[in-house]
């Protein structure tokens, strides 16, 4: 059963909603829609996302062009070796007031209090660096001298980071990983694609998307997405296929029965309850950018990629056999079935 007269035409309005981000998007970057849709998937979700891909995909041109495309507010913060947390955060400053001839601490807000936040190649900046996220990400705040400053709201971590170049960087450690909904790969475009980001990027036309949603009508969206009712059987689906990806190396866990030999070959860690949050959350969305009211597992398959490679961890035995998360998953979905029994 699904949402009822009053949410169904909001539904229409996210659709038209969505359509018009993507449309605006479409002006700007060139082929790319599957990873646009992904990412407008997680800010309806109010989840972060990872871009992954080769440096002149135009990663961070997409974050922008979404955001631009949204009455946000936005940062882009140039992640570097010598980044400090404060830099992020934002700190305490000493300001004297000529009048009264006194003397007091203010904050000043770093870059990370906007609606969105680009963390440009993430993993160029050490764990201390990396960590200065973490809260913001997970509770929407920052501390600094021991006072709490709320973010913005809305509020998402949108983050590149360059899969090849390895001298330099500091890999994400899988506590921060976890707190993104999405890795998202970012593949080169095809033939057509790349003749018309060529000819559009070399010439004087410069396109901008329009701004067609505002910050309070995000909100709304947010809100729908979460109302949106999962069945039973769904739930489970998602939970299953997290569920599968725990060997059961850990000290005194009992791994699920069913867990099949390749995990166990293959899998250090598996996906966390994280995970089914996650699936659940993104496939709502997903069903309501389908015009649907209500959720069905291929919503949870068609983000289960996204939501799983990043939370599952593979040992030696993967990187001798070239066994990536990627495959892990596939053989996932193929394994659990996605009808509930007669």
């Amino acid at each position: 059963m699904g949402l009822g007269g009053e949410d169904a035409s909001a539904v229409d309005r996210l659709r038209a909603a969505s359509e018009s981000i993507l449309d605006e998007c479409g002006k700007v970057i060139v082929g790319q829609r599957d990873v646009m849709e992904l990412l407008l998937i997680a800010l309806l979700a109010q989840g972060h996302a990872l871009l992954v891909g080769v440096p002149g995909l135009a990663k961070t041109l997409m974050i922008r062009t979404l955001a631009d495309s949204m009455n946000l507010t936005f940062n882009r913060v140039q992640f570097t070796p010598d980044l400090m947390p404060s830099d992020i955060t934002g700190t305490e400053m000493m300001r004297e007031d000529r009048v009264l001839g006194t003397r007091d601490m203010e904050f000043m807000a770093g870059p990370i209090f906007a609606n969105v936040v680009l963390a440009d190649e993430i993993n160029r900046t050490p764990p201390k660096t990396q960590s200065a996220l973490l809260e913001a990400m997970q509770e929407k705040q920052v501390t600094v001298a021991g006072v709490r400053h709320p973010l913005p709201d809305p509020f998402f971590v949108l983050a590149t980071q360059n899969p090849i170049e390895q001298e330099g960087t500091y890999p994400l450690p899988e506590a921060q990983q976890d707190r993104f909904m999405f890795t998202v790969s970012v593949g080169y475009p095809n033939e057509d694609d790349e003749y018309r980001i060529i000819e559009q990027t070399t010439s004087t036309l410069k396109l901008r998307p329009e701004r067609v949603v505002s910050g309070d009508q995000l909100l709304e969206l947010q809100k729908l997405v979460r109302r949106v009712p999962a069945a039973p059987f769904v739930i489970k689906y998602a939970m299953k296929i997290a569920r599968l990806t725990r060997p059961g190396t850990q000290d005194g866990e009992e791994p699920d029965p069913n867990v099949p030999d390749f995990v166990k070959k293959y899998v250090t860690w598996g996906a966390g309850p994280r995970a089914g949050q996650n699936l659940i959350l993104a496939a709502k969305a997903r069903a309501l950018l389908r015009g649907r009211t209500y959720v069905a597992t291929e919503d949870v398959k068609a983000v289960a990629l996204p939501v799983m490679r990043h939370r599952v961890v593979t040992n030696y035995n993967a990187d001798a056999d070239r066994v990536t998360p990627d495959e892990i998953v596939r053989k996932l979905l193929a394994l659990v079935p996605a009808r509930a029994p007669e």
